[in-house]
């Protein structure tokens, strides 16, 4: 099972690491001082070779009978434990043989084990292994070529230097001892580097349930300072997501009563009248009321799913086409006001976007313009190609808004000074928040000849505008 505190893993895993590589560089180290040992000894087996060449037959003998103790380190004193005594324990003879010319042994202190040994004439160059019974033999074959003597030294593997496992014992035994140490190191050195992230947990934790205003922590580790900066961000888009939707409470709130007030009273009127004419209009008033409060509602919704954070999926739409079905939409209601709808060059060009949506975007710019343009009057339609971009540009030559007020367009039921026909001040609303949904902008202008106004909206064309 993963542990659930970091500081405990980063310490397992660091010191993890740091045994795997002190047990690689162990290994290392005693195989290179098994080696060098090794060569070094088999120099020792050709010096003592080379020894013996000019020894006489007598001194041969008696070194047999005596042989010198080849023992590489000699125990200290009586004792043969201790750090200062490592030392080889057994005695370690010098074995050798000397055989003349005609291969007969001059002198020899060998073991009886070592029968069987191959001819010693047989050429040889450096030490070999070879292998007599089950014992392993250490050995080194010399020709003296003015006495014609072959010289033989040798020694069994097995009695050979501890030097090695000394020096491995010299490393490992240090290393394990001071394990904890590292290990102890680790877990506070890494426990201060996360001392930042409980002060943020605690900070956090403390915090009242309603404050979003940033953490406001300003020294912190550079991984610590993204995870703040992150946190800080959220509470940004917390901030403006309930301001958000409180301005879009209260504004739906305040637009919603006044057709609600409307229709209570044209209710009132019909249920006290007796005038069948008077209970028929105030019923119709009843429904248009019904009417534009439904009208209002379905405005609002679109609005706040156009401010969830979830993406609308897009597709490769063909804005000429839409543009032609939303002029079929409004033909009768421009036809009740006598306005000629004109749809001038439209581009075959596609925009990455949601058909329905820009169907609603289309649908208000068209209603907008028939709502407040002049009886009589004309509206102009049209989508041009600007290579990157495809421009909705919808005219008309009504009253018009006042230069001034341009740039408040596009907010939430706001509408024009001096506007006298009904509406909710959401449709150039919804149109902005649209455009702006698929990363196009919206721009308002002077309409036809100076008059009226005219909405032009710049989307990505769809082989510009990428992966929304």
């Amino acid at each position: 099972m993963i542990s659930r505190s970091i500081r405990r893993r980063v310490s397992a895993m660091a010191l993890g690491c740091v045994i795997v590589v002190w047990i690689v560089a162990v290994f290392g180290s005693f195989r290179h001082a098994t080696r060098e040992i090794g060569e070094w000894e088999d120099a020792r087996l050709v010096e003592y070779a080379s020894l013996l060449v000019g020894l006489s037959p007598a001194d041969l003998a008696r070194l047999a009978r005596f042989p010198p103790d080849a023992r590489v380190e000699l125990a200290l004193g009586e004792s043969r434990s201790g750090p200062d005594n490592d030392g080889d324990r057994l005695p370690r003879d010098m074995l050798f043989e000397v055989r003349d010319a005609q291969n007969h042994v001059v002198a020899s202190n060998l073991p009886a084990d070592a029968a069987g040994l191959p001819d010693a004439r047989e050429p040889r160059g450096a030490p070999r292994t070879i292998v007599i019974g089950d014992t392993q033999w250490r050995t080194h074959t010399l020709r003296d070529n003015p006495s014609g003597r072959w010289i033989r030294v040798m020694e069994t593997l097995n009695t050979r230097s501890d030097l090695a496992t000394g020096i491995a014992r010299g490393i490992v035994l240090p290393l394990i001892v001071a394990l904890p140490v590292p290990a102890l190191l680790l877990w506070y050195l890494i426990g201060r580097s996360l001392a930042p992230l409980k002060t943020l947990s605690t900070l956090i934790g403390a915090r009242d349930a309603r404050s979003l205003e940033p953490l406001g922590i300003a020294t912190v580790p550079e991984e610590v300072r993204t995870l703040v900066d992150a946190i800080d961000r959220l509470l940004a888009r917390l901030r403006q997501s309930i301001v958000r939707e409180r301005a879009f409470t209260s504004d739906a709130a305040h637009e919603l009563k006044t057709p609600l007030a409307a229709i209570k009273v044209q209710a009132q009127v019909a249920i006290a009248t007796d005038d069948p004419a008077r209970k028929q209009l105030a019923m119709q008033r009843v429904v248009q009321g019904v009417d534009r409060s439904a009208r209002l509602a379905e405005q609002l919704l679109l609005l706040a799913r156009l401010d969830e954070y979830e993406r609308i999926p897009t597709r490769a739409v063909v804005v000429r086409e839409l543009v032609d079905a939303a002029v079929d939409r409004h033909l009768a209601k421009a036809s009740d006001k006598a306005i000629d709808i004109v749809t001038g060059d439209v581009s075959e060009r596609a925009i990455d976007a949601d058909p329905i949506l820009i169907g609603i975007l289309l649908d208000n710019l068209v209603d907008n313009a028939i709502k407040y343009g002049r009886r009589g009057g004309r509206i102009e339609l049209g989508v041009h190609d600007d290579g990157a971009l495809q421009r909705i540009v919808v005219r008309d030559d009504g009253p018009g808004v006042a230069p001034g007020e341009h740039e408040r367009l596009g907010d939430r039921f706001y509408r024009g000074s001096g506007t006298q026909s009904p509406g909710s001040g959401l449709g150039l609303s919804i149109v902005t928040r649209i455009a702006q949904y698929f990363g196009g902008t919206v721009q308002f202008e002077p309409g036809i000849g100076g008059q009226g106004l005219g909405v032009v909206v710049a989307l990505p064309s769809a082989n510009a505008a990428g992966s929304l």
